[in-house]
């Protein structure tokens, strides 16, 4: 309790667990549908994306945020335009978008500012990078998404298991497609403040993936998934601050403590089952 009151005493500490919280839960959420839906990489490349638009907007002298944000969901669009036309794979598509955004970010830095602590903290992360400005916008987001999975669950369950059923029940898929990308990429633009872009990915992949390891139901898993992310997350930063490790890192390796647990738990109840 010393060392959480302690925490709690530094107004940057204060912002980064409101919004990592928030983030983590908008992130969870969403990766339910998403790795269900075999889009389980799309983290990983809008993160990329954004690193490139941030670059950008950087070496421009623009504020990162405004010009990731937009730049971010056209990409959500695009990757689900290609998708839906089936002219690529969804793992290829995201594939190349990621790598593509990755060199466009690292040439343009190479050649402008360099490494400023401004790109490093949106690459590797940083808890002193989370504003006012953020947490807010999580807020927001987090709103949006819980109402999602509240008021329109079984809709969201029909689109993300059986898209054709979902259509002949009357359902607009395409609309809930749309929404889901554009929360996905402002979950993701957000979450790179402290995460970075090599690890918010995890956000999205492990909560869903741990909570599969038991649950079944997708309503058990959306449960799981989203109080997991929130304790997990919790459990990084106290870590975090305590042991002096970057904060991204640090929830990361928590999150795959959680999961091998889980992973021993199920082994454990198959061998009783069995018996």
């Amino acid at each position: 309790m010393e060392l959480i009151r302690e925490m709690l005493s530094y107004p940057f500490l204060v912002r980064a667990f409101a919004g990592g919280i928030l983030v983590s839960l908008c992130a969870a959420l969403l990766g339910v549908t998403l790795v269900l839906r075999r889009y389980s990489m799309i983290g990983d490349g809008l993160s990329h994306v954004s690193f490139g638009a941030l670059s950008v907007a950087v070496a421009a002298g623009w504020s990162p945020l405004p010009v990731s944000i937009p730049v971010v969901i056209l990409a959500a669009f695009f990757l689900l335009r290609i998708t839906e036309s089936g002219k690529m794979k969804s793992d290829a598509a995201i594939a190349m978008i990621s790598a593509s955004a990755l060199a466009i970010g690292i040439v343009v830095t190479s050649l402008t500012t360099g490494m400023t602590t401004d790109v490093s903290s949106y690459m590797f992360g940083s808890i002193l990078a989370m504003s006012r400005t953020d947490v807010w916008l999580s807020a927001a987001v987090s709103a949006v998404v819980l109402g999602l999975y509240v008021f329109c669950y079984h809709r969201i369950f029909a689109v993300t298991f059986d898209e054709s059923f979902a259509k002949a029940a009357g359902v607009k898929v395409s609309l809930y497609n749309v929404l889901i990308a554009v929360l996905t990429a402002v979950t993701i633009v957000l979450g790179m403040r402290m995460m970075g872009a090599m690890l918010i990915s995890s956000l999205i992949l492990f909560p869903a993936l741990t909570s599969m390891r038991i649950f079944k139901s997708f309503r058990g898993v959306v449960w799981s998934s989203g109080i997991l992310a929130v304790v997990c997350f919790c459990i990084g930063m106290t870590a975090s601050y305590a042991f002096s490790t970057p904060a991204g890192a640090s929830v990361v390796l928590v999150d795959l403590a959680a999961f091998l647990l889980f992973c021993l738990v199920r082994a454990a109840s198959l061998r009783i089952r069995k018996k």
